[in-house]
C-alpha cells in the first residue's frame, strides 16, 4: 500500500523532486509534476525496513552528472549512492579504528563535498556525537577492492556531545555544536579550531543556562563569519565571529527546543522549526518573527530544506509527514504521509518535468 497524501485545500507545487530518510532506514522520493500545481507523489521506496539502519545523516551532491547520495546510519555504515536510482556505489564503516561500537558513538555529522570531487572518488566530512571528526577520501570507482583513501582525523571536543554541525558553502570551514559543546568553527584545510563562542552570562535570577545546542547554520555562502544557532532552551542566537564571542543577537522562539534551522537565500532570513511542530520565518537581523507557517504539525520538526529555485521550503519529523511551504505566503502547499518517523528531507535541484 502506497503512502497517502492529503491535500487539505493545499494549491499544489511546482515541479520538484525530494529525498526522505527515516528512522528505519527507507529512502523514500516525492515527486512533484505540472507546473500548475501538481500534488507531489511516492514514486521510489529504497531499501528495507531496519530499525538498526535509521538514517542519522544525509548529504547529496545533486550535480547534473555523475550525482551521488551520502547515508549514514545507525549501525555505523555510510553509503555512498546514486540519488537517481538508488543503486548503491560503495559501503563503508565509520568505526574501522576500533574506537568503540557505533551504538556509543553514532554519528552525528554528515557532509559529502561538491568542490572536492574527482573521477571516482568523493571526500566526506564525518562526526561522531563524540566528537571524533574525519575528513577522508572514498573511492567510489567499481573497482575489485574499496579504496578509502587519505584519512584525517580530529578531535571536535574533550567533553560532550556533538549535536550539529553545517560546513560553509566555500566548503573551507565548518561548525559544530552540541550538548556541553560551545559552537565552534574550524579551518577544514588545517583542521585548526579558529573561534569558539562564549557562553551567555548568568540572567537576572541569577540563572545559568546549560550549553545545550541542536541545530546550526550559515547565514551566507559569502561569509562564513556570520551563522546561527538554535538550542534546546528554545533560543536562536545569532553570532557574528569578526565581532564578538557571544552572540551579536539571541532571542526565544516559543516553548520548546529548537530542533532545525534553515537558511534563505537572502542571507538573512531563517526558517526554524521546535519540537512542538513550530515552524516559522524569522530575520536575523532584527530578531523580528515574520510570520508561522500555516498548518500545525504534529510532531517534533527533525529537517527543513530550502529548495535552490523555487520559492518553496520542506519540512518533516515526527509526525511522519512531509510538508512543502510557500515561503512568500507561509501556506502549505501540500503534505504527504510517509508512515515512519523521518530524520532529514533533501532536494534533488536538478530535477525538471520533461512529460
Amino acid at each position: 500500500m502506497m503512502p497517502r497524501t492529503t491535500t487539505v485545500e493545499c494549491p499544489g507545487c511546482p515541479p520538484l523532486r525530494a529525498l526522505t530518510f527515516d528512522a528505519l532506514g527507507l529512502i523514500k522520493v516525492t515527486e512533484s509534476r505540472g507546473n500548475s500545481g501538481g500534488i507531489p507523489q511516492v514514486v521510489e521506496r529504497w531499501g528495507d525496513a531496519d530499525s538498526s539502519k535509521c538514517v542519522l545523516a544525509a548529504s547529496v551532491d545533486d550535480r547534473a552528472n555523475d550525482p551521488i547520495l551520502a547515508v549514514a546510519r545507525k549501525n555505523g555504515t555510510i553509503e555512498i549512492s546514486n540519488p537517481l536510482s538508488g543503486d548503491i556505489f560503495v559501503s563503508i564503516s565509520d568505526f574501522g579504528d576500533g574506537d568503540g561500537h557505533p551504538e556509543d558513538d553514532d554519528i552525528a555529522v554528515l557532509h559529502i563535498f561538491k568542490k572536492r570531487r574527482l573521477v571516482g572518488s568523493c571526500s566526506l566530512l564525518t562526526c561522531t556525537t563524540k566528537g571524533n571528526a574525519s575528513l577522508r577520501s572514498v573511492d567510489i570507482a567499481p573497482t575489485e577492492s574499496t579504496n578509502n583513501g587519505a584519512s584525517n582525523s580530529w578531535k571536535v571536543c574533550a567533553a560532550g556531545n556533538v549535536l550539529c554541525a553545517k560546513v560553509h558553502g566555500s566548503e573551507k570551514h565548518a561548525l559544530f555544536g552540541g550538548k556541553g559543546v560551545e559552537v565552534n568553527l574550524w579551518d577544514l584545510e588545517s583542521s585548526t579550531k579558529i573561534w569558539a563562542a562564549k557562553p551567555p552570562p548568568k540572567n537576572s535570577l541569577d540563572i545559568f543556562t546549560p550549553t545545550w545546542f541542536t541545530s546550526a547554520t550559515f547565514l551566507t555562502g559569502d561569509d562564513h563569519r556570520k551563522f546561527v544557532a538554535g538550542t534546546n532552551s528554545h533560543q536562536v542566537r545569532v553570532y557574528d565571529t569578526s565581532a564578538q564571542r557571544r552572540p551579536v543577537i539571541s532571542f526565544d522562539f516559543r516553548e520548546t527546543p529548537i530542533k532545525s534551522v534553515a537558511e534563505d537565500h537572502d542571507g538573512y532570513t531563517i526558517y526554524v522549526g521546535n519540537g512542538s511542530g513550530d515552524l516559522a520565518s524569522i530575520d536575523t537581523r532584527t530578531g523580528k518573527l515574520l510570520g508561522c507557517f500555516l498548518g500545525k504539525c504534529s510532531g517534533s520538526i527533525r529537517s527543513i530544506a530550502r529548495h535552490p529555485d523555487h520559492p518553496v521550503i520542506a519540512s518533516c519529523g515526527l509526525d511522519s509527514y512531509l510538508r512543502l511551504w510557500d515561503v512568500k505566503t507561509r501556506e502549505l502547499l501540500s503534505a504527504t504521509f510517509l508512515k515512519q518517523h523521518l530524520t532529514c528531507v533533501v532536494f534533488d535541484s536538478n530535477f525538471s518535468d520533461k512529460g
